[in-house]
């Protein structure tokens, strides 16, 4: 048997030479992949993009990039890259359908981290859920509830419905009713709860607080109590302000009453 030597030796430096060229594709080519993606991090961050969704950026360009070195460093090897280029695709698609639900969620986190209609320590209320938001990734948002459970809500269900933001704004108003006898004196019980008003530094005075008569209720007449606080002091006002209410209208002989039903019971001889 007859060994061509010379062409094994031909053979040899010639897929020897593509695979030392593919190995060089790779090895550049991965370092020029991370380079880039650290450049586009660098420059969504100076840009004011929140790191989580830099950081997402960085991680997916890299992954591209990788992806098309690989690719050529195979090409280069000799190997028609046509049908796995057609594979990944399929793949890809594939993978998209099955996650369109998780993929939605991402989408939705993208916009949440873009638009920014909420952020981390704003106490908001969304998809049936109230509390105080402690992080947001791009597929979820943690939040604490006020008795101090953790909840997990997809992004998607926060931006698909209405969502309410407490913690934007600079003031909010407390909403209150205190409901006095007929036979009590209106203005006295008004006068009662401006004073508890005026003396809570905490109420502003600017915009003035709205006490006036909101319904004619089936037992009592109903005085709507309306100050302006600090975001940050509604719960704290609304509390002390109901109980010192309370008190001082007692104390100035008005009287809070409950619902009560007149029974009139008739004898009837048969």
């Amino acid at each position: 048997m007859n060994i061509d030597i010379e062409k094994w030796k031909g053979l040899l430096i010639s897929y020897g030479f593509r695979i030392l060229v593919a190995a060089v594709i790779l090895i550049v080519g991965k370092w020029v992949a991370r380079k880039i993606s650290e450049l586009v991090e660098r420059v969504l961050n100076k840009s004011g993009t929140d790191e989580t969704l830099s950081v997402f950026a960085k991680h997916i360009t890299n992954a591209v990039l990788v992806l098309v070195v690989v690719i050529a460093a195979i090409h280069q090897l000799g190997i028609q890259t046509t049908s796995l280029i057609a594979v990944i695709g399929a793949a890809g698609f594939a993978v998209g359908m099955a996650l369109q639900g998780s993929l939605a969620h991402f989408a939705a986190g993208v916009l949440i981290i873009m638009f920014k209609p909420f952020k981390v320590g704003d106490f908001i209320e969304g998809a049936g859920i109230m509390g105080t938001v402690k992080e947001i990734q791009l597929f979820t948002t943690i939040v604490n509830t006020p008795d101090n459970k953790k909840i997990i809500i997809p992004n998607s269900k926060l931006t698909a419905d209405n969502m309410i933001n407490y913690s934007d704004v600079e003031n909010r108003r407390v909403d209150m009713i205190f409901g006095i006898a007929y036979g009590d004196d209106i203005e006295k019980g008004k006068e009662t709860l401006k004073k508890v008003l005026k003396e809570d530094s905490r109420v502003l005075t600017d915009p003035a607080p709205q006490i006036v008569v909101g319904e004619l209720g089936d037992s009592s007449v109903n005085i709507l109590c309306r100050p302006w606080v600090k975001t940050e002091d509604y719960w704290d006002v609304k509390f002390d302000i109901l109980e010192k209410g309370k008190i001082a209208l007692e104390k100035n002989g008005l009287s809070i009453p409950f619902p009560q039903h007149d029974v009139h019971v008739f004898n009837t001889k048969e």
